[in-house]
């Protein structure tokens, strides 16, 4: 299979769905088959990647994740490298859950279970997301109807995967495929030391920093974007 024709898989961030992905995977669609999958079933970051393998039927590809979605690919690639041609890492974390961070899941999972789960995700998350006023306005709208269109139980499911996740450090060094690590010039939330660490971790990854940008590079910077993963695909075979 060559690059032209290899499948791209995007793997959401936490409480997104293929909105997210809406301009890449236009763009890079034109070129090759672009499946976003859906990430809201299991509390345990093994039990969503393998749920999201049952989604692919495709035995190799290429696979991206921004966030949480990071944090999905890279257990999927400790659990089936071999199917995995190459690896985009978009403003996420391979490290474990901080204490600090930890401490506010639970609060925020009762919130949740109260129905207030928009409410975290308003007051707590998207503020810390990044981009202009106008930018923000806009974008906290995708944001919450993506969050409604998948619902509260996706909410719980998805902060205890977060809350307990493992260490993929040792999975990093691993992996030999081609990889991209794409930071967000103002990300608050994972910022350029996380992006930093993956690529002296990993033996084949580039280095990328999205200006203007903050947490969200796929909404907020789309060519910038669309225009790294393009040119991390031509790499791969």
């Amino acid at each position: 299979m060559s690059n032209s024709t290899l499948p791209l898989v995007l793997v959401p961030g936490m409480m997104c769905d293929h909105r997210l992905y809406t301009h890449q995977a236009v763009a890079l669609g034109k070129k090759r088959q672009v499946l976003v999958v859906h990430v809201e079933h299991g509390r345990s970051m093994e039990a969503i990647a393998c749920d999201v393998f049952s989604q692919i039927p495709w035995s190799r590809f290429a696979l991206g994740g921004l966030s949480m979605g990071g944090i999905i690919a890279m257990e999927m690639v400790r659990q089936k490298p071999e199917r995995i041609a190459g690896l985009a890492l978009m403003d996420t974390n391979p490290w474990a859950e901080s204490p600090d961070v930890k401490a506010l899941r639970q609060p925020q999972i009762d919130m949740a279970k109260q129905g207030r789960f928009l409410d975290v995700i308003e007051q707590q998350m998207a503020p810390k997301y990044g981009g202009s006023a106008a930018e923000q306005e806009s974008q906290l709208a995708i944001v919450l109807d993506m969050a409604k269109s998948l619902g509260k139980e996706a909410f719980i499911n998805q902060s205890i995967a977060l809350r307990d996740r493992p260490d993929q450090t040792d999975t990093l060094r691993n992996f030999v495929g081609p990889s991209i690590a794409l930071c967000g010039e103002h990300d608050q939330l994972c910022p350029l030391d996380r992006h930093q660490a993956i690529c002296q971790l990993m033996p084949n990854c580039q280095l990328h920093i999205v200006p203007n940008s903050g947490h969200l590079i796929t909404l907020q910077m789309p060519l910038a974007t669309n225009s790294h993963l393009a040119d991390w695909l031509e790499t791969l075979i």
